[in-house]
Order: structure tokens, then sequence, then C-alpha cells
């Protein structure tokens, strides 16, 4: 049996710079690690968490403001975005602190999510005359329209109990347990061993699809799956 590990990916500010903010060279360097992590055989799952007390706190809107191209900015967000349901390994959020803006679409793609107590997730863009138009589409695909405008609307991100109930966290955890409660998580969803390959991508795709169009697409994936 080949021994299994779980990668940990860490978001961090360009610079030390505080909250974890988005830019296109640190979520290049995001894609690329969740790319590596699913390329070996021997990770098992994803890890992803924020640096210091932080999980992320969007995108970088003062360098935008600064000159800063906001095309390059949206494209990388959303590459990013559309990477994750793609992967062939799962991942977790692991919420060691405030998730918000593009934070919170981040946790909203991840697989699990698991968050401190005291953490805040969801967008905030509102409060500030701004619509968060891209960390909207996983935050709505993920919890549903109603639940979605409740934060997207009011620009007043979830507490973590409130993200727990609408289905944007699995689970609160203390922040010494975070990790090991992260870890519990990719522990059941290693019970699907090499499967989850192809059944984790075609859960995403069939989540996406007309109903009848997804049942008729996962009939040839069922077919295949016996044959191995």
């Amino acid at each position: 049996m080949t021994e299994t590990s779980i990668a940990t990916i860490t978001i961090s500010g360009t610079g030390g710079q505080e909250g974890n903010l988005l830019n296109p060279v640190n979520i290049a360097s995001i894609i690329s690690a969740l790319r590596d992590a699913d390329a070996d055989p021997a990770v098992s799952g994803v890890v992803l968490t924020g640096a210091g007390d932080v999980f992320c706190s969007g995108l970088d809107i003062p360098a935008i403001q600064a000159g800063g191209d906001p095309v390059e900015f949206a494209t990388a967000l959303a590459e990013l975005l559309k990477l994750l349901p793609t992967l062939g390994t799962p991942v977790v959020a692991a919420v060691n602190g405030d998730a918000v803006a593009s934070g919170a679409s981040i946790v909203a793609a991840c697989d699990y999510a698991v968050a401190v107590p005291h953490a805040r997730v969801g967008t905030r863009e509102v409060s500030v005359g701004i619509w968060p138009m891209v960390a909207q589409v996983p935050i709505i695909q993920r919890i549903g329209t109603r639940a979605a405008m409740e934060n997207v609307g009011s620009g007043e991100p979830f507490t973590a109990e409130r993200a727990r109930e609408v289905g944007l966290v699995n689970e609160i955890a203390a922040p010494e347990e975070l990790e090991a409660r992260a870890a519990a998580w990719l522990a059941k969803a290693a019970r699907a061993g090499s499967i989850v390959a192809i059944g984790r991508p075609a859960f995403y795709r069939f989540a996406e699809m007309d109903y009848a169009e997804a049942l008729d697409a996962s009939v040839a994936l069922f077919a295949d799956m016996n044959r191995r």
C-alpha cells in the first residue's frame, strides 16, 4: 500500500502584508501548489489555510486603486476558483481567522471547511459600495441564492455559527483543534481511495448541469467505474 500524506498550502500576503490579500502573484503560487499536490500520488488531501490569525481578506483592492489592472486581479482569482472543483484531490479549508470578500469564495470552493469560533466568513464589498462580482459565484453555488443574498446583499459576513448553519462551513473547532479536525475531514474523504480522482470532479460538474443531463452523463461514468 502506498503511504499517503496531507499537503498544507498557506495563503500569505506579499511582503508580509497583513490580511493575506490576494494578487496575481500569490494567487499563481496557490494555483501552482494545488496542481503540484494534485499531481502527487502520495498526497491524499490538501489543507488550505491562512498565515497568522487571518485566513484571507480578499483581493488587494488598495493595489488595484494604486494602478493595478482589475482584469488581471479578477482573472487570476477566477482561475483559482475554477481550478478547485476540477482537482482529483479533496481540499479542506482550515479557516483560522476571518475569510472575507474573495477569501470567503475560496472557502466556498473547497470540499469541506472547518472554522475557528471567532472567524467571520462572507463577502463585505457591499458595505463599501462595491459588488462582489467574482467572489459571489462560489458562495451562490455552495449555499443557494437565499442564504447567499443574506450575506452578499448586506455586506455583513456570517459569524462562524451562521456560516455553519447555512452550509458554508462544516464544523467549528477551537484554534488548537483546527488542524486535527481539518485532517479528520480528509481522512473521511480518503475512504474513496483512488476513485475520488474521478468522482470528485464529476460531483461538481453534475451540480452545475440540468438534472436529466447529469443523469445521462452519470451512466457512462458509472459503467467506466465498474469496468476498472
